[in-house]
């Protein structure tokens, strides 16, 4: 069977706030119930080396629904590097988020691209994923912005 057509994201967001305050926010999954919607955010398993390094398994949900990710990438405080495995309706995704310094702030790029399970599904799977980022990276500046990270 022909593999479908990858569908990919790009948002590019600035945050008030050095690169160190920032990266323990994406970088620690558990961080995550800070300052998003998800009402579940941990840890599965540890990576190396640190615990949600490279191998760790982060488990993000908003009740029931969610998704299990595995790190493959994680360089402190600098760049994360994911992939889904369970829980979204994809043979194939991987996103990377990358943090630099940007005067007293830091400019956030958060890239991804998809493959879609289900034949024709491509569009509708995308645009949820692009949309679940898009808050993400507009909760992320929020919380910074308040002054909470």
């Amino acid at each position: 069977m022909a593999e479908g057509p990858r569908r990919g994201y790009r948002f590019v967001f600035h945050v008030d706030a050095p690169r160190d305050r920032v990266w323990p926010l994406l970088g620690e999954a558990e961080r995550w119930r800070d300052w998003s919607f998800l009402t579940r955010a941990t840890l599965l398993r540890h990576g190396a080396p640190e615990r949600d390094g490279v191998g760790a398994l982060r488990r993000f949900a908003v009740g029931r629904l969610g998704s299990t990710e595995e790190v493959v990438a994680f360089e402190p405080p600098r760049h994360l590097g994911y992939v889904a495995v369970k829980g979204l309706p994809v043979r194939s995704y991987r996103a990377d988020v990358t943090l630099e310094e940007q005067g007293s702030g830091t400019e956030v790029t958060w890239a991804g691209s998809l493959e879609p399970l289900v034949p024709g599904t491509g569009a509708l799977v995308a645009a949820y994923v692009r949309a679940a980022v898009r808050r993400f990276t507009r909760q992320l500046a929020g919380y910074v912005a308040r002054g909470s990270g």
